[in-house]
């Protein structure tokens, strides 16, 4: 499983604390009812801490991938760094979980490269004209990742 880690030496401010408040308040609507938040489709993302060892929870707008499969992006708003939670998935892959539509998914993840990449990327941001905005913003190489559902039996 490879993760990139790119930084940037350019980008826009990391989300402050209005944002933790407001992921507070969408946390606990999508585990309630699931759906949407301001117009995008929300899911739970629960990470390992790589250094805590912690479970760490952040609602993300997701993209569909076909069944089983749903994408994520790691913009931290067009920061120069990455998100905390893609380190997390980039340390523990296997060990994540999301909930989505009020359903409780244990998923591994996989960021995506190449022609790949680039062809969700492009429509993400078809759907989603903001992330074209975060990518204006940054130098640095923005991580679309791939989540999928995880036989819990098989591991």
């Amino acid at each position: 499983m490879t993760f990139s880690h790119s930084t940037g030496t350019r980008g826009a401010r990391k989300p402050g604390r209005l944002v933790r408040w407001f992921n507070g308040l969408a946390l606990r609507r999508i585990r309630r009812r699931g759906g949407r938040v301001l117009g995008m489709r929300l899911l739970a993302l629960t990470t390992v801490g790589r250094r805590s060892g912690q479970p760490r929870t952040i609602p993300l707008a997701w993209f569909p991938g076909g069944e089983d499969r749903w994408y994520v992006v790691a913009s931290a708003n067009g920061a120069a760094t990455n998100p905390a939670w893609y380190l997390n998935l980039a340390a523990r892959p296997d060990d994540v979980e999301i909930v989505v539509d009020g359903e409780t998914v244990p998923v591994r993840a996989r960021e995506l490269q190449g022609p790949e990449r680039d062809e969700v990327w492009g429509r993400i941001k078809d759907s989603a004209s903001q992330f074209a905005t975060y990518e204006r913003a940054t130098d640095r190489h923005i991580p679309v990742v791939e989540l999928t559902r995880r036989d819990t039996a098989g591991g």
